[in-house]
């Protein structure tokens, strides 16, 4: 079921575009109330499933989905591969939610398109930093919790070998995405290569626009597949 909010009379066009798809209604009224009350935040849409949730995101095109993993009928999961994969919805980024931090559903997720993950008992200030950082073209990968999720779950796949698609990077490229691999920002990585923010930037963007990967996260996740970075490797 489907519960369509249309943006207030009024609205700033500016305003960042959200929809919200978690099966608990009291999720989302709480959600709702939270982001509304931001001026640059408004909620455009809500849904009850994934299947509905696709359906909204299609209609509605809003910047960031907080997608719930576990739901009745199609899953977050299932429906976060489906805007990933939907060119249409390439500028939309899907946050996913989750009641535990190590949830493999979580690294499924990531691997399938999502930008990052926040916990169900995030504090306020963090889930709208979160969306915020997401809009920016940033994901949620902090040192400590993306990264311990990606690394034990690699850890239990096969034994990854470098894959022929890193070729197509520099040295310094496979330089920078070991380090996005293991969570810093561009400012660390910068300090570490002695090299500027910008050129971090665009080492890292480079890095993207070659593996076709929709933001940092995916680099993320490519790293442990294909073996550039090793479970349990700290630079």
């Amino acid at each position: 079921m489907t519960d369509d909010t249309d943006e207030p009379a009024g609205a700033d066009p500016a305003s960042i575009r959200v929809v919200l798809v978690d099966d608990q209604m009291l999720i989302r009224a709480g959600l709702r109330a939270l982001l509304s009350a931001e001026l640059d935040m408004t909620v455009v849409g809500e849904a009850a499933d994934g299947e509905s949730g696709v359906a909204v995101v299609r209609a509605e095109l809003p910047d960031v989905v907080l997608m719930d993993i576990r739901m009745p009928g199609m899953d977050g999961l299932t429906a976060t591969q489906q805007i990933s994969a939907d060119p249409g919805l390439a500028d939309v980024r899907v946050v996913v939610l989750t009641t535990f931090e190590e949830d493999e559903y979580v690294f499924e997720a990531i691997r399938g398109g999502a930008s990052g993950f926040l916990v169900k008992d995030t504090e306020p200030a963090e889930l709208i930093r979160a969306v915020r950082a997401v809009v920016a073209g940033e994901s949620l990968l902090s040192p400590g919790a993306t990264r311990s999720l990606v690394e034990a779950f690699a850890a239990h796949s096969k034994p990854s070998v470098l894959a022929p698609e890193l070729d197509a990077l520099t040295d310094r490229e496979r330089e920078v995405m070991r380090y996005v691999a293991a969570g810093l920002s561009n400012t660390a990585i910068s300090e570490r290569l002695f090299i500027s923010p910008a050129t971090t930037k665009t080492h890292v963007s480079r890095a993207m626009i070659k593996l076709s990967a929709r933001d940092r996260a995916q680099l993320v996740v490519f790293a442990y597949e294909t073996g550039l970075v090793q479970p349990g490797w700290t630079p």
